[in-house]
């Protein structure tokens, strides 16, 4: 809700986030309501349809990081956490651009047309997957630091 630079906001990380250390239902709520409840006022403020067919994208590639998350259950490495928020990032790019490219005009509807929409995205991916990995790094640092210090019972187990 902030001000923030395009595609630099801590969705697809609170995503991640959810899908590793919430209940299931849980974890895929998160973002389905974040996004229906934040939407409508981002749409408001830029004068713009709240909700559209595009956005099944959006949410849809959201919902494919709590999944992705999900492959982080029982895990506090870095290296692995990483590569996922990267893998994350990059379904979040191609997904939510192609919808892009379908839904929106401006771009032919052939491979050309779907490769100039991602080569113009470029610049937006960059913010993604920056923003992908800073917030999953303090999702997962301080959840990590807050369940040896705070609330241990919240302590990931160590894998086999």
């Amino acid at each position: 809700m902030l001000p923030h630079p395009p595609n630099f906001a801590p969705v697809g990380a609170t995503s991640l986030f959810a899908g590793a250390r919430l209940p299931v239902w849980q974890a895929y709520l998160v973002p389905l309501a974040l996004m229906a409840i934040t939407d409508p006022i981002v749409a408001r403020f830029y004068h713009v349809a709240a909700y559209s067919p595009y956005q099944i994208f959006v949410y849809g590639s959201f919902l494919i990081a709590v999944w992705l998350g999900r492959r982080l259950r029982g895990t506090e490495s870095i290296p692995r956490i990483a590569a996922v928020s990267i893998v994350s990032s990059m379904q979040f790019f191609l997904i939510s651009n192609f919808g892009s490219w379908l839904w929106f005009e401006g771009y032919p509807k052939t491979a050309a047309g779907l490769g100039s929409c991602y080569n113009a995205a470029l610049p937006f991916f960059g913010r993604t997957l920056a923003s992908d990995l800073i917030f999953t790094g303090v999702l997962f640092g301080l959840h990590a630091w807050l369940s040896r210090t705070v609330a241990a019972r919240e302590r990931v187990a160590a894998a086999a």
